[in-house]
């Protein structure tokens, strides 16, 4: 019998019951919230997870659970250093798993940064966009040829995608004013069109991907929200305003996604509260994917942008 999960369900209640002993997974974002939840939900059920951290030293304190989770388990953990702002560190920490020679059945784009004040990554891109998708387009390709068969990759996204779409012409607001929010959406636009475009590209070996949003939660992600911009965000969503998640209800769309769903049901898909989204353009919707952010074309389109802005091609054909 298939079980139902939903908002309030937590990544241990959408794995109960499965053993993944023998997976090797990566999870980006582990040194805090969600990528620590996920990467200790994972464990505890037997994975062997690599989680990468731009800080080292802060991902070791943040990952004790993770760690005692694989002791008992009969998981294990790793960490893995990587800075997404960086695409020399983006192509180092690939370059050292490809020299491991260990293959991967999930990978979890985690990471990101939201609503900072302008500036730029090493490379000079807009930092939400260079860091939530650039970094994780450059990551996600290269490890491309490591995922077995059967594989999964999951992309966090968010309800943040309905702020903006993608600006192909100036994704690094070298000509449109800035607006933390704006920016933040297009990058979140961006890792929706990213996950669609690679679930076409990989579907023929039998990998998937999917793009998620995990709810909203307190979390690190927030640090650069001032009062002002919570007050605004708050009003904008209506006299309920927003119902906030734990970190285990927040980690549980990207788990589900990524082992417990079936892999044609969530495949090139926008996933929210352990379903698939509906599409909806209507600006009063709570939830739902705009229809610009699955559209085939627009996403092959930032594809080909954005090999020309890392200056590096991908054929996964």
């Amino acid at each position: 019998m298939t079980r139902t999960f939903g908002a309030t369900s937590t990544t241990d209640e959408v794995l109960q019951g499965i053993d993944l002993r023998g997976k090797r997974m990566l999870v980006t974002g582990v040194s805090a919230g969600l990528g620590v939840e996920t990467a200790r939900s994972l464990v505890a059920h037997g994975a062997y997870v690599v989680g990468a951290a731009r800080d080292l030293g802060k991902a070791r304190d943040a990952t004790e659970a993770v760690r005692a989770a694989a002791a008992t388990s009969g998981g294990g953990f790793e960490l893995a250093e990587l800075d997404l702002a960086a695409l020399r560190s983006v192509r180092a920490c690939t370059d050292a798993l490809a020299r491991a020679g260990q293959r991967f059945d999930v990978v979890i784009a985690n990471a990101g940064v939201m609503a900072c004040p302008e500036g730029r990554t090493a490379d000079g891109f807009e930092t939400q966009f260079g860091t939530n998708h650039l970094g994780h387009f450059v990551l996600i390709n290269r490890l491309a040829p490591l995922l077995n068969r059967g594989g999964r990759v999951v992309v966090l996204s968010s309800s943040g995608h309905r702020f903006a779409d993608v600006d192909l012409d100036d994704p690094n607001f070298e000509r449109t004013p800035y607006d933390p929010f704006a920016a933040y959406g297009r990058s979140k636009t961006a890792n929706i069109l990213f996950a669609s475009a690679l679930d076409r590209r990989l579907r023929d070996r039998g990998i998937r991907a999917t793009a998620v949003h995990p709810g909203v939660i307190q979390t690190e992600l927030g640090r650069h929200m001032t009062p002002e911009m919570i007050a605004g965000i708050m009003a904008s969503a209506g006299s309920d305003g927003f119902v906030f998640k734990t970190v285990p209800q927040g980690a549980a769309t990207s788990v589900w996604s990524g082992v417990t769903a079936a892999a044609d049901a969530v495949g090139g898909r926008y996933c929210e509260d352990c379903h698939v989204a509906e599409i909806t353009d209507d600006p009063a919707a709570r939830a739902g994917v705009r229809a610009y952010a699955l559209d085939p074309a627009r996403a092959d389109a930032l594809w080909a942008r954005s090999e020309s802005l890392v200056g590096e091609r991908f054929d996964l054909a």
